[in-house]
């Protein structure tokens, strides 16, 4: 049986070719009386747009790509919900692609991967460079995610991201405010990371203000943003000496956080009254913290 077209559509309907196609591409100026007959003759004869037709004519597939580090992470997670939805909206179609952090996979993905099967990518990188990025960022629609500031860089890609050092300032500043004097920080990054330096200058920034005395014991380097590192670290947190230890914890990302309350479970302190742990969320609306009790 051959395949619908919008002749077929357009024919049923009573209408011209160009009305059918902009229904079907939800095109505005079309009254509603036309696009209830258009749109009960597509479903009586089972149209379906033609991808390849329409990227023949159009130039465009319809189609984007997500590119994060991992789909575990709630943000991440979170983030891939509200592209997509946001995507439907316009009437496109949403690819998810998970780099694990690697720097070759991320610089494939950024170029398109075969543009002529993308429209644009989103993507997050983990480890590639800006000078890695600079070479096919002027060659295909890229948008960066993340907090590592490209526009003195020559990347030519839009770039979304938060303020980092404000989002630690204000997290710590709330546990001060709360009478807490010995504030740790989980998420100092070995690596040394954009995100743990930015972070790590607000928390510091607001310590100061507070008049409270930056202790390094009471931030543990991590070696990642995940539960392993969390729990490792408040682990050390618990092993200080008893005058050592800290009220209040500050943690960089929601993955340490939940690391870092089972170890305090483990330990027997996650109880109200006891330790206090602000997490800083990036999702759910929020750039600044959760508090924890």
């Amino acid at each position: 049986m051959a395949a619908v077209t919008l002749k077929d559509v357009a024919q049923r309907a009573g209408v011209s070719i160009k009305t059918v196609s902009n229904v079907v591409r939800g095109a505005p100026r079309v009254s509603e009386s036309t696009r209830a007959r258009v749109a009960k003759a597509v479903e009586e004869l089972g149209y379906r747009p033609n991808p390849t037709a329409r990227r023949l004519r159009t130039g465009r597939s319809g189609m984007i790509a997500l590119v994060v580090p991992e789909l575990v992470s709630p943000y991440f997670a979170e983030l891939a919900q509200h592209v997509r939805t946001e995507a439907t909206a316009l009437g496109l179609t949403v690819l998810i692609e998970e780099t694990l952090g690697d720097p070759a996979e991320e610089l494939r993905l950024a170029g398109g991967v075969g543009a002529s099967l993308l429209d644009g990518v989103i993507l997050s990188p983990l480890h590639t460079t800006a000078e890695e990025l600079a070479p096919v960022s002027g060659t295909f629609p890229l948008v960066l995610l993340g907090e590592r500031n490209y526009a003195r860089e020559r990347v030519a890609a839009d770039h979304v991201l938060i303020d980092n050092v404000a989002a630690a300032h204000a997290a710590t500043a709330h546990l001060a405010a709360l009478g807490r004097t010995r504030i740790a920080a989980i998420g100092h990054d070995r690596k040394g990371s954009a995100t743990s330096r930015q972070r790590l200058e607000g928390f510091q920034r607001a310590l100061h203000e507070a008049g409270l005395p930056f202790d390094p014991r009471l931030a543990p380097p991590v070696g990642e943003f995940d539960r392993r590192n969390g729990l490792e670290a408040m682990r050390a947190l618990l092993a200080l000496p008893p005058g050592s230890r800290p009220d209040a914890v500050s943690c960089f990302s929601d993955l340490l956080a939940f690391g870092a309350r089972r170890a305090l479970y483990e330990a027997g302190a996650a109880r109200p009254g006891g330790h206090r742990a602000d997490r800083h969320r990036r999702h759910r609306g929020g750039a600044l913290r959760h508090a924890v009790p």
